[in-house]
């Protein structure tokens, strides 16, 4: 399918098992799957509203395994917008994040401009060895926004990927397609302009 140039680029980012495959299959197609199956580079698209038109969000799910860096730079240096997720369950896959931030930057040149979000994934497991003020603590570091999810009990998903559009500030998205806004939208209209690829 060749590439279309009304696509809106999301790439999701993360460590290996921290759900990154499962929050996005929850959003595209509502189900969730119990096994762990290691993801190369996977695609999804999704109909959306874009300055009163439709265009089609693309999200990459990218390898949790650090195995193609060729094509972790690909997805930086193509993406629109990105979501990290690490699990709240594992510190470890907070840290790792890191190196993708610092490789997001250097790609991008800098993400004041650019929609990222921080997402803790696995929000309804008990052992917790992330704390969410942590977290909070590294997004704003970041300069990013940050969230808690749970794609097993479909907790934030969508809000996740309607909040990440409200970031986008070049364009006006919203996950409806019909029309209909959220006041937080309709507030920031004013500001937003026509799709513009660089």
């Amino acid at each position: 399918m060749p590439e279309q140039s009304n696509d809106y680029r999301v790439v999701v980012f993360g460590a290996g098992g921290v759900g990154k495959s499962s929050l996005v299959l929850r959003f595209v197609k509502g189900t969730f799957r119990d096994t762990y199956i290691p993801t190369i580079e996977d695609t999804y698209r999704q109909v959306i509203s874009c300055d009163k038109s439709i265009c089609t969000l693309q999200i990459t799910d990218t390898t949790g395994s650090h195995q193609f860096p060729a094509m972790q730079r690909l997805s930086i240096s193509k993406g629109h917008a990105f979501i990290l997720v690490y699990s709240i369950t594992s510190k470890q896959s907070l840290e790792e994040l890191g190196p993708i931030y610092k490789l997001i930057v250097q790609i991008k040149g800098s993400v004041e401009d650019i929609p990222v979000m921080l997402v803790g994934n696995k929000c309804d497991e008990t052992q917790r060895e992330v704390d969410t003020r942590e977290a909070q603590a590294v997004a704003q570091e970041w300069k990013c926004a940050f969230m808690e999810t749970s794609a097993k009990m479909n907790y934030n998903v969508k809000e996740l990927f309607q909040e990440l559009l409200t970031l986008e500030t070049r364009r006006n998205m919203s996950l409806n397609i019909d029309g209909k806004r959220s006041s937080k939208q309709k507030r920031t209209d004013r500001v937003k302009g026509k799709c513009v690829l660089m």
